[in-house]
């Protein structure tokens, strides 16, 4: 079972180490990212990041839509890390189990504009999160567990009206 599927462009860092695994009680993450995938440092110091006896995949969106929906996974507790609203778009139209998005972290790149202290989107990716919104996907902004839900179409508007 997919107990959150999170944006975040550092992908496994402290915060979802020490705070997200133990508060959703996952025993496997999924690093869902082509690049990473194909880059061995990359999932050497992702590996090296990683909680004890946390099981980790680092996978292609394409071989982490197979992995979440083969019936024989479903009995994982599984945390979902991707880097990018696009990869949340692709994974969302291939896993239907996917429901809810949480925006953890993206980080300002040129052409784009902070919704949050730690959310920073380009208008590629508004165009995505509206596909998303018109999926019914649940889109919710949160660092850490204990935060309070911040909908993302929210903080956009806000932006978008200042």
């Amino acid at each position: 079972m997919i107990r959150l599927t999170r944006i975040d462009d550092r992908l496994l860092h402290g915060q979802v180490a020490f705070t997200w695994i133990p508060a959703l009680g996952v025993d496997c993450l999924i690093i869902a990212n082509d690049k990473v995938a194909k880059d061995e440092f990359m999932k050497l110091t992702l590996g090296l990041a990683k909680p004890a006896g946390i099981k980790l995949l680092i996978k292609s969106l394409n071989d982490a839509a197979i992995f979440l929906n083969d019936e024989k996974n479903k009995s994982l507790n599984i945390l979902l890390i991707i880097n990018g609203v696009k990869d949340a778009l692709y994974l969302v139209t291939d896993v239907p189990e996917i429901k809810s998005v949480n925006f953890g972290g993206l980080r300002s790149k040129e052409g784009s504009n902070l919704i949050s202290k730690a959310i920073a989107i380009t208008e590629d990716d508004i165009s995505d999160i509206k596909k998303l919104i018109n999926k019914g996907i649940e889109l919710e902004v949160r660092q850490v567990p204990t935060d309070s839900k911040q909908r993302v179409e929210s903080l956009i508007e806000l932006k978008l009206n200042a």
